[in-house]
């Protein structure tokens, strides 16, 4: 699996532990929802900054976001 689709797992994966809607994390990450979905989906390839923004929305380190499961 490459790291954009491993990314967008891992970001489906706990946004969903949090219990969150693809809105809610776009609104506490400052972003459009189209984003995350793409993200999700992996077919958006995050900055480091966008990277950074979603790990804070969703409370955790954003190393976690790239690690296989």
């Amino acid at each position: 699996m490459d790291v954009v689709r491993l990314l967008g797992v891992n970001v489906r994966h706990q946004r969903k532990l949090k219990g969150m809607t693809q809105e809610q994390l776009a609104a506490a990450a400052e972003m459009e929802r189209s984003y995350v979905s793409d993200l999700e989906r992996g077919t958006r390839n995050p900055s480091v900054a966008a990277l950074g923004r979603i790990a804070d929305a969703l409370g955790i380190e954003p190393h976690l976001l790239l690690l296989k499961s």
